[in-house]
């Protein structure tokens, strides 16, 4: 059986890939779907698709394989999908903290990473919802598509294909957590730029100055100084 799963529908891809591991033991187990209907996103967020025009994709990677510390995976994760899409698109790719991808200041990639238990064997379950053809995103005015953003029309099924090769080469492959930190600050959205954010339900101007490698976002507020920023403690409104 193939490594690489289509499924018609389901509900998460991270969820349907631990039953679908359990019946293949297939290394690298991929699955990948156009018509999630309960996708998750990082931290309890939704993650919903519009049937036959987005990929979920979920990938299922031993723990071992990696040399980075646990807190290095997403950002390595981001890297990797960045590069990937821009390789694609032949566009800018920058990584919005903590876990999105921005084309030309849209949403078109989210990423949740859950650490799984199998038969006492840790892995890695690496889940990613990709905006791809959508071009209606309705109320969601902080999101946008592959097609919307660069005016390219991918096959879905080659589309999902290609991701699974290119991380199967790149996500495990060895790199430091020095030069993983140091591209992702490079990719970093909004970084050195004026911005609004919404901190204590008060609107102040601020700039965003880096992300550490504890995962916390470093920004110099106007009426707060340098802070730091663990994920909900701060919005960036753009």
């Amino acid at each position: 059986m193939s490594a690489l799963i289509f499924l018609e529908k389901c509900t998460s891809t991270n969820d349907e890939i631990l039953r679908h591991f359990t019946l293949t033991r297939s290394a690298h187990l991929a699955i990948y779907t156009f018509n999630q209907t309960r996708g998750r996103g990082q931290y309890g967020n939704s993650w919903n698709l519009s049937v036959n025009q987005n990929l979920a994709f979920s990938m299922a990677l031993p723990v071992d394989q990696f040399t980075i510390r646990d807190q290095f995976i997403n950002f390595r994760t981001a890297e990797v999908l960045a590069n990937f899409l821009a390789i694609m698109t032949k566009s800018t790719v920058e990584i919005k903290w903590p876990n999105d991808l921005i084309i030309q200041n849209k949403k078109v990639a989210g990423i949740l990473i859950e650490k799984k238990n199998i038969d006492g064997i840790s892995y890695f379950i690496v889940g990613i919802g990709l905006n791809v053809l959508q071009t209606d995103f309705q109320d969601l005015k902080k999101a946008g598509s592959l097609l919307t953003q660069t005016g390219i029309s991918f096959q879905l099924h080659d589309f999902a294909k290609e991701l699974y090769e290119y991380l199967m080469e790149n996500l495990t492959k060895k790199a430091s957590e020095d030069n993983i930190l140091k591209e992702i600050n490079h990719r970093l959205f909004r970084k050195d730029k004026v911005s609004v954010f919404s901190h204590h339900e008060m609107r102040q101007n601020g700039i965003i100055k880096k992300v550490d490698e504890e995962g916390f976002l470093w920004v110099e507020l106007e009426n707060e100084g340098l802070k730091k920023f663990y994920h909900k403690e701060i919005e960036l409104l753009y």
